[in-house]
Formats: structure tokens, C-alpha cells, sequence
């Protein structure tokens, strides 16, 4: 990263950033389309669009519109079901939102979940305290990779684009935050490997939760 870049601003993505959902996201699919399908797909084409809405990852799967909506109340019923249980924050992510929170950092979720549905995760993981603004899908019209999200907590934050850096670990994420004209920071813990990351180009590259304050101003 750039010698004595700092932020006062952090926007952090979700599901494989701060909290770890892979599971209970695989689980999801898993059963979805035992259900709807009756044979589970090859896991590429789901995980390579994580990081963006419900509807259309499902859409790929389905025969029209109408079988989209069933696998997405099959979705949602399963993860309903099963939230508490398979989710879990990520080592050192608590710790280190309490050093941003505690040096007067701003901070953000945007994600592609639903607005509740954050919340439960953020409220079950014991982050809620952190954030006064999330944006979730529900929230905007349009979604990661677009910039709008991003724009959406800038805005609502009336933070400084320069002073802000957006962290994620899925493509999507990054190229969202270039888009809205903001730094980013590529999360490797998430489970997209750092090839895939790479093509998006992030500005920052962070192996683990506990370098991400260093980027504090």
C-alpha cells in the first residue's frame, strides 16, 4: 500500500469479509436446487457470484422467472432456518472494529443481502454496535459491481471519497468501490483466491482482519 495512506472512512462488505457465511451460503444452494433441481450444480458458476443479489444468482439455475422465485423462498427458508447455527465472524474482526470505532473511524456495511437479514448477521456475530449505516440490497436499485451501494454510504456518511476505502473480498466489491471513486482493499480471507481479486485490481491488499488498522487515520 501507498507509504502513510490513511482512511477516515471504512466501508466493509459482508459475507466473507466480516462475517464468515460461506457454509451456511453453500448449504443454502445446496439444498435449493436438491429441491428445485434435483441434482446439486458444480459450486463455479454459484461462487463466482458472490457478492451479488439473491434473484439473479438463482436466475442462472432456474427455467424462467416463476422458478426463480420459488428457489428464492426455498433459499430463504433454508438460511432462516439454519442462520444461527452456521454463522460466525471471522478471527480478529471484532478487535479490529473496535480499534477503527475507538479511534473515530467511520464505518459501513454494504452488502447484497437484504437489510434485515445484515442486521441478523451483524446482531448474531455481535458487530451491530459498529455500524449506524448499512446499505444493504433493498436499499438501492442498483447493485454491486455498480457503484451505486458505495455511493449510498458515502453519501449517507457525507464522507470524504479521498479519506475512504471499501473492503471486500469478492471482484464485485472491488470493482464497485473503483466505480464510486473510492480506495479499495482486497479481503484474502474471503473465498475468492487472489487471482480472481487480482483482475479487479484493488488498490490494498490485506491477508488478514488485523491489518486493516493500519489503514486508520
Amino acid at each position: 500500500m501507498p507509504a502513510g495512506r490513511r482512511f477516515r472512512t471504512f466501508l466493509f462488505d459482508l459475507d466473507g469479509t466480516l462475517i464468515d457465511s460461506i457454509p451456511l451460503i453453500m448449504a443454502s444452494f445446496r439444498h435449493t436446487m436438491r429441491t428445485h433441481l434435483g441434482a446439486v450444480p458444480d459450486d463455479t458458476t454459484w461462487r463466482a457470484g458472490f457478492g451479488t443479489p439473491l434473484r439473479p444468482q438463482l436466475r442462472k439455475f432456474a427455467r424462467d422467472d416463476e422458478h426463480a422465485a420459488r428457489m428464492v423462498d426455498t433459499y430463504r427458508a433454508y438460511t432462516d432456518a439454519h442462520h444461527d447455527r452456521l454463522l460466525k465472524s471471522y478471527a480478529g474482526v471484532d478487535e479490529v472494529l473496535g480499534t477503527l470505532f475507538g479511534a473515530g473511524a467511520q464505518l459501513a456495511v454494504v452488502t447484497s443481502k437484504t437489510h434485515a437479514l445484515a442486521r441478523r448477521g451483524l446482531a448474531r456475530c455481535g458487530l451491530n454496535e459498529y455500524f449506524g449505516v448499512l446499505i444493504g440490497a433493498d436499499d438501492v436499485h442498483e447493485h454491486k459491481p455498480h457503484p451505486a451501494p458505495v455511493l449510498a454510504a458515502v453519501d449517507r456518511l457525507s464522507a470524504v471519497p479521498e479519506e475512504t476505502v471499501f473492503i471486500g473480498d469478492s471482484p464485485h466489491d472491488i470493482e464497485s468501490g473503483r466505480a464510486a471513486g473510492v480506495q479499495t482493499a482486497a479481503a484474502l480471507w474471503g473465498p475468492f483466491p487472489r487471482e480472481a481479486l487480482a483482475q479487479a485490481s484493488p488498490h490494498h491488499w490485506l491477508a488478514e482482519p488485523d491489518r486493516i488498522a493500519r489503514l486508520v487515520g
